[in-house]
């Protein structure tokens, strides 16, 4: 993850806290601000260990109950003053129930949710929580697994807005010791880190896009929902385009662009 000891950071939905502690400790931002979306008795009780009081010895400002759908959360946040928010493994909360489930789903599946949460992440990062004129960048570190992969996170988060893709590079987690990515809702932690780290900016010219990869399977020859390809003929295409992945992904699409034409209205 590529991180400038001049920038201002602010971590948003850190579990607990364990990237936060790691990223202060091993690359030292000039300043970092870590939010979890639970109370601090919430916190404290759900992960028996934790990096609260760690990040508090060390004067590092931790909001709690801080939801990024949500400004009324964000009173004690100072505005427009960070350089980078970095948003790690995001996925929504386990409904509390069947009926919330019902209620949330009615008209959308997870993926929307999901990729609702991202999306809104970006525009509240470069709406309210960037500097104007600090470097202006959001990070996304995911998985290139289901249902992370499904969420077209390259290309359909920032439709129609001014924010820019610049391109993506693998997370190394170990470059972040004592980091532990843990389950949504669960004290446990998930083995198997392997992640991606998707870069955002309103600045189209952004240095940083040099040290970047550029977005994959982009092109006729590609599948760019299903992230697959090259074809090696139309018929090949043809064959990719009726298959079970494919139909889901088109599914997906649809009910994104339904939610993205609401936005608008």
């Amino acid at each position: 993850m590529i991180i400038d000891k001049s920038w201002r950071v602010l971590t948003v939905g850190d579990g607990d806290l364990s990237f936060s502690a790691s990223l202060l400790t091993h690359h030292q931002p000039m300043s970092l601000t870590a939010t979890v979306l639970d109370s601090e008795a919430t916190l404290l009780a759900k992960y028996a260990h934790n990096d609260y009081q760690t990040l508090l010895q060390q004067n590092c400002s931790v909001l709690c109950e801080f939801d990024v759908m949500d400004s009324r959360s964000w009173t004690a946040l100072d505005k427009q003053s960070f350089d980078l928010v970095i948003f790690q493994f995001p996925l929504i909360p386990a409904f509390k129930s069947h009926e919330e489930f019902k209620e949330k789903c009615k008209e959308v599946h997870i993926n929307t949710l999901n990729r609702q949460l991202l999306r809104t992440f970006l525009i509240h990062s470069f709406k309210h929580f960037l500097d104007p004129k600090g470097a202006r960048l959001c990070y996304i570190t995911s998985k290139d697994v289901k249902p992370y992969k499904e969420w077209n996170i390259e290309n359909a988060l920032n439709m129609n807005t001014d924010i820019d893709y610049l391109g993506w590079h693998h997370f190394n987690i170990d470059a972040f010791p004592g980091y532990k990515v843990r389950n949504v809702d669960r004290d446990k932690h998930v083995k198997d880190t392997k992640g991606i780290t998707y870069v955002w900016s309103d600045n189209q010219q952004h240095p940083l896009r040099e040290q970047l990869n550029e977005a994959l399977y982009q092109g006729e020859e590609y599948c760019q929902l299903c992230a697959t390809g090259p074809y090696n003929n139309q018929q090949d295409k043809l064959k990719h385009q009726n298959t079970k992945k494919h139909l889901n992904m088109i599914n997906y699409e649809q009910m994104w662009q339904l939610l993205l034409d609401r936005e608008n209205r």
